[in-house]
């Protein structure tokens, strides 16, 4: 899912998205700087002979579906005076991947950082420089608020972490295998009970289907679900003393999972701590 935000410069208010940790900058907004119809302005550029050129190598280099057969004919045909080109007509036409054209209320062209400060330098190079300093500080700012999410994620599942170990422990562990391997493995099972009936996976399985992700399942949690594994925890730890077998607690945790994260997921009183990730 993309994230929108915006940042302003020299008054100008402009847009963005981050897909798949790629940001997206609105050429329309930096466009009506110069003319109110900024399409005008973003086809003069993109039918620049410099422009095509520029947009073909990036392509290249990150766009492995990049269609160069199209290409080669906007470059041959780039610098005359009957050249036409649109970002739409460019991205049906090659698959690029660098522009992006968007309708609705976020609506309007749409380029990878990369591409987007190109433009801006070719707008205003003083106006690229300003651009560039606020993107960066828009960044940090984002940078810092994952950094406090990252804290209140390790808050909130450590929350009852040490109430549904002493459970495990006490309840489920017979006293002659503790500090062993078979302990280990007991707590394993446990904490797959909590991560089945919230993500619908265990901790293996997630791993094996996202090799290169950075943690684990519960490090890509959102904040809802990070709430939900706090009450999880501290649910299966009674329903373990109350002696309920691991295939009762895994069915009555997962029904409960859905419950609450359909209350978390449309109530207002959850905004504030989700706001931290969304911003």
């Amino acid at each position: 899912m993309a994230k929108n935000s915006s940042f302003v410069v020299q008054g100008t208010e402009i847009r963005l998205f981050t897909q798949k940790e790629e940001d997206y900058i609105s050429l329309t907004d930096i466009a009506k700087r110069v003319n109110p119809r900024s399409e005008i302005v973003i086809q003069n550029w993109i039918r620049n002979r410099d422009t095509v050129e520029f947009l073909g190598v990036w392509e290249q280099l990150h766009n492995p579906d990049f269609k160069h057969i199209e290409f080669d004919v906007f470059r041959t045909q780039a610098g005359m005076n009957s050249f036409v080109l649109s970002p739409k007509q460019w991205i049906q036409k090659t698959d690029a991947i660098g522009l992006q054209s968007k309708a609705g209320k976020n609506g309007g062209t749409y380029a990878h950082k990369d591409i987007a400060l190109a433009f801006c330098y070719w707008i205003s190079p003083p106006f690229q420089l300003y651009v560039i300093k606020e993107f960066q500080r828009l960044k940090k700012e984002e940078n810092d608020q994952q950094s406090l999410e990252w804290n209140v994620k390790r808050i909130l599942t450590k929350i009852n972490y040490r109430i549904h170990t002493d459970a495990v422990k006490e309840h489920l562990i017979p006293p002659r295998i503790y500090n062993t391997k078979q302990e280990s493995y007991v707590f394993a099972t446990e904490a797959d009970v909590l991560n089945l009936a919230l993500f619908g996976i265990t901790a293996k399985e997630w791993r094996e289907a996202n090799p290169d992700a950075k943690g684990n399942v519960r490090d890509q949690a959102t904040a809802e679900q990070l709430v939900v594994l706090s009450n999880l925890e501290n649910l299966n730890a009674e329903f373990i003393k109350d002696g309920l077998s691991q295939q009762e607690r895994l069915q009555r945790l997962n029904e409960i999972a859905i419950y609450q994260m359909k209350l978390l997921t449309n109530v207002p009183f959850i905004s504030p701590l989700k706001g931290i990730k969304d911003k």
